[in-house]
């Protein structure tokens, strides 16, 4: 899986919207991932945002 890029290095977050993307899931799976704590997640303020270090190691099955 690749993050979506926008400069040389790998982002340290990335929205709900584009894991869901990434991970092909919609968008109201991806926030019910979230809210179950299935899928890692911080919140700054009111956004909610995937941190992409536990997302990768998820997702390549690595302990957290």
């Amino acid at each position: 899986m690749e993050p979506p890029q926008t400069d040389d290095r790998e982002p340290l977050v990335i929205s709900v919207k584009e894991a869901a993307r990434l991970l092909r899931l919609g968008r109201n799976q991806a926030y019910d991932a979230v809210r179950t704590g299935q899928l890692p997640s911080i919140r700054v303020g009111r956004r909610i945002l995937v941190p992409w270090g536990p997302l990768k190691r998820l997702v390549d099955g690595q302990p957290e």
